[in-house]
């Protein structure tokens, strides 16, 4: 029952804090109040988007908030001869789309399945676990995880290795439910794939849960080296700022109610 409310309070919340949604909002209301007559508040909060929108329009500070998440855990890391297992967190595929068009219809994050195939591939006997249903408050019947055992096969990972987790909607109930699926044993060694933004919060979770993970940050948003570049790039930016600030809301938000280790995790103790 927590979980579910934890859940749509979160969903909701995020649709009040997005800095996207909160830029629509001060200029909405800046144009309300300017045809209500209110002029000095109406300048005000038009004043404060247009600036908002500015700045969000030519400074990087998606990446600028991202580059701490992202460089959290090395890319490419070194791992053990050993490997039990493989999982990889949904979020890449939209499985509404999928079945609205028929096919395969992934986002930003489609590294995501490359690199678990990969290591799939790299790692013939470790076991490989999916996890991912439908994160949305709406559209509960269209789980990702039954698109993945389609592309995965399509990747070449064979159905025999593959345990499917379908019912989760957020990182804290991937790790409960894929610890629950398969039952780690103490020291066996497996690796996460997920969003580097994400990575971080995901460690923290799965540390919580008692099992260690090896990260496998993939799907980057930030460009090492490249930080201070300048450009007129509003929805690029105003992605990259949305994904990057709502990672660190996550992390607070899972801290607060302790399904993290830490607010800035990098590993377990």
């Amino acid at each position: 029952m927590f979980n579910t409310l934890f859940f749509y309070l979160s969903k909701i919340l995020w649709a009040l804090l997005s800095p996207a949604n909160v830029l629509f909002v001060l200029l909405a209301a800046g144009t309300v109040l300017l045809f209500c007559n209110r002029i000095p508040l109406a300048k005000w909060m038009l004043g404060t988007g247009v600036i908002l929108l500015a700045l969000a329009a030519c400074l990087p500070i998606g990446k600028w908030l991202a580059t701490p998440l992202e460089t959290r855990f090395a890319t490419n890391p070194e791992q053990p001869d050993d490997i039990d297992g493989i999982i990889m967190l949904g979020g890449a595929a939209d499985a509404l789309s999928s079945y609205l068009w028929n096919q395969t219809e992934m986002g930003s994050a489609a590294e995501r399945y490359l690199a678990f195939a990969a290591l799939g591939k790299q790692y013939p006997d470790a076991q490989m676990v999916f996890t991912g249903g439908a994160g949305t408050l709406r559209d509960q019947d269209f789980k990702e995880a039954d698109i993945a055992l389609y592309e995965l096969a399509n990747l070449g990972i064979a159905r025999h290795r593959l345990e499917l987790e379908r019912e989760s909607r957020n990182t804290y109930e991937n790790a409960i439910n894929s610890k629950a699926l398969v039952n780690p044993a103490p020291g066996e060694h497996w690796i996460l794939v997920t969003s580097a933004a994400h990575m971080p919060r995901s460690v923290g979770v799965f540390c919580q849960q008692d099992w260690p993970v090896i990260p496998y940050p993939v799907d980057h948003i930030t460009l090492p080296g490249y930080q201070f570049r300048l450009s007129l790039e509003l929805a690029g930016n105003l992605h990259d700022l949305d994904v990057a600030f709502k990672e660190w809301v996550g992390l607070l938000a899972y801290r607060l109610t302790g399904k993290t280790t830490a607010l800035y995790p990098g590993g377990c103790a």
